[in-house]
């Protein structure tokens, strides 16, 4: 080991840019029992069985990043609920030593089967994906989902008790835009918070343009001012959410991810692990190492991929570029990326 890479290692995980790395956003499955539109092609294409990592080898990247400092992981998808057996990686992730939260991203078309083990096993906060409250809606969005299994996965998330749930809601134009205060309005209700994203230029959507259907978090903001009067809080998640709080709802924070129309990147403390073993940098570049080549070699050692994760941090670029047309852009879909 050299004496630079020594030095990281003991300051845990830092980029060239000094920013420190403490939080993985781990996939565990490309699959999904919804094909929404922004994230998924109708005809989606899944990873063969042995192009992706095993529960094992997801559960050794987790660890040997929680022993580089990493204190929050959250597992996504595709829907990290359909992955057969995935309480038993759950329960296990949920005693790593020195790991402070484990969340996760949901359809929340399962949550009603899985929520109260989840929060046995150690998950503090979910998130749950709803872009409509009206069923025919929802299931235009979604192609095959069922809004009443979604309503009643929040409602076990609420009676399991976790510390946090929010709600992630992408709005677009022809499809939801006219629901912003509906989706507000019932995030309030249940005292969860709400986060608005805008729709990311991954890959190419089957059926619209993105730059066509891409509301700005601005104009979202505007539409439930019209309602509510808010008020920006200073307080800081491990994500790229920014918050607000309506005056008279003191529980519940209404949250803007606007990776379009705002580089939210200099603050950035996040990496991607890809269901096939990529360690992606950056959302929005190509910038990554192939983790699983690691693992299944012959001559693999706990030290290689420590070693591996480290030096990748040089990797990490200062930014993306999303919609600026005279840069590549990513080719990759959502759900091959990790919520």
């Amino acid at each position: 080991m050299t004496n630079a890479t020594s030095i990281k290692s003991a300051a845990g995980l830092v980029d060239r840019f000094g920013r420190s790395v403490d939080y993985i956003r781990l996939s565990v499955t490309d699959r999904c029992d919804f094909r929404c539109v922004y994230c998924m092609t109708e005809k989606m294409q899944f990873l063969p069985r042995n192009q992706i990592l095993s529960l094992e080898e997801l559960y050794v990247i987790a660890s040997t990043f929680v022993g580089l400092g990493v204190k929050k992981i959250r597992l996504t998808g595709g829907e990290p609920l359909v992955r057969s057996n995935i309480m038993s990686l759950i329960e296990r992730l949920g005693k790593l030593s020195g790991l402070e939260e484990l969340l996760l991203t949901t359809n929340g078309a399962q949550l009603n089967k899985y929520a109260q083990p989840l929060r046995d096993a150690g998950v503090n906060r979910v998130n749950i994906s709803i872009d409509s409250l009206d069923s025919e809606r929802f299931k235009r969005i979604s192609r095959v989902g069922e809004l009443e299994s979604v309503l009643a996965g929040i409602d076990a998330a609420l009676e399991a008790g976790f510390d946090r749930i929010k709600l992630n809601s992408v709005i677009m134009r022809g499809y939801n835009e006219d629901e912003v205060l509906a989706l507000t309005d019932y995030a309030l209700s249940k005292n969860i918070d709400i986060a608005f994203i805008e729709e990311m230029p991954l890959g190419e959507a089957s059926d619209h343009a993105r730059e066509e259907t891409t509301c700005s978090n601005a104009w979202v903001r505007g539409v439930i001012e019209q309602k509510y009067k808010l008020e920006d809080v200073e307080e800081k998640t491990a994500g790229p959410s920014r918050y607000v709080k309506v005056e008279q709802y003191g529980g519940s924070r209404i949250g803007f991810i606007s990776p379009v129309t705002h580089n939210f990147c200099e603050d950035c403390n996040r990496v991607r692990i890809t269901v096939e073993g990529r360690l992606l940098l950056c959302l929005g570049n190509e910038h990554s190492v192939d983790l699983r080549r690691i693992l299944r070699s012959q001559k693999f050692t706990d030290a290689s991929l420590r070693e591996a994760i480290i030096s990748a941090m040089d990797l990490k670029p200062e930014r993306h570029y999303f919609y600026d047309r005279s840069r590549p852009q990513p080719v990759r879909l959502m759900n091959m990326t990790g919520g």
